[in-house]
Order: structure tokens, then C-alpha cells, then sequence
């Protein structure tokens, strides 16, 4: 694939995290990363994304003031900060790659890497 994510784990509730998402190959510096987590029988529901040059970032309601997207091209990475984590956190966390704008709809995304599995404890 031609992301890959990775840094997920057990933690307690209030506690934090932070993702990675990594690419494979280029071009990765052109691309928007989103952030997917996936619990069991549900969807892929969007939590953040940001665009190539790290100046826009978007997030959903439910993650604002306590997630942080953040990129850093020369590494190829781009991180998910995640603070004050909550039991209804967890879920597996799938990051993927789109060009042009920044995204909600996972459905505008073209490239996916494998999940990392986030599990917070009450």
C-alpha cells in the first residue's frame, strides 16, 4: 500500500496517543491524509484531515480540542495527536490518502494503509 499506519495501543481513559501514518512511496508530500477509525459492525467514520502543506486541517465535532493532526513532509509522516482519550475512542484507526482538498467522506479517499488498533480503558 502506500500508507501505512502505525503507534496505536492500550491506554487508560484521560490518557494519550499519537498515530502515525507513514508513505510507502511518493508522491506523498501532494497528498491529503485522513484519520478512519472503525469499530465493529460500523463504518469508517471520519475524525481528521489535512492537506499537503499542513496549513488546513479539518476535524469531526466529537474530536476537536482533543485530537491534533499534524504532518511532517520530510519525514513522509503525518501524526494523530490524540489527548484525553475516552473509552468510545476506541476503535481500529485507518489512515488514507486522497489529492486536491482536504475531506470528510472516506469515500473520497483513494489509498489505504492497514489500522492500528486504539483500545482505551474506563
Amino acid at each position: 500500500g502506500q500508507v501505512v499506519g502505525s503507534g496505536g495501543g492500550l491506554v487508560q481513559a484521560g490518557g494519550s496517543l499519537r498515530l502515525s501514518c507513514a508513505a510507502s512511496r511518493r508522491p506523498f508530500s501532494s497528498s491529503v491524509i485522513g484519520w478512519f477509525p472503525q469499530t465493529p459492525g460500523q463504518g469508517r467514520e471520519f475524525v481528521a484531515a489535512i492537506n499537503w502543506s499542513g496549513s488546513s486541517t479539518i476535524y469531526a465535532d466529537s474530536v476537536k480540542s482533543r485530537f491534533t493532526i499534524s504532518r511532517a513532509n520530510a519525514q513522509n509522516t503525518v501524526y494523530l495527536q490524540m489527548n484525553s482519550l475516552k473509552p468510545e475512542d476506541t476503535a481500529v484507526y485507518y489512515c488514507a490518502a486522497r489529492r486536491g482538498i482536504v475531506a470528510d467522506s472516506r469515500g473520497e479517499y483513494n489509498y489505504w494503509g492497514q489500522g492500528t488498533q486504539v483500545t482505551v480503558s474506563s
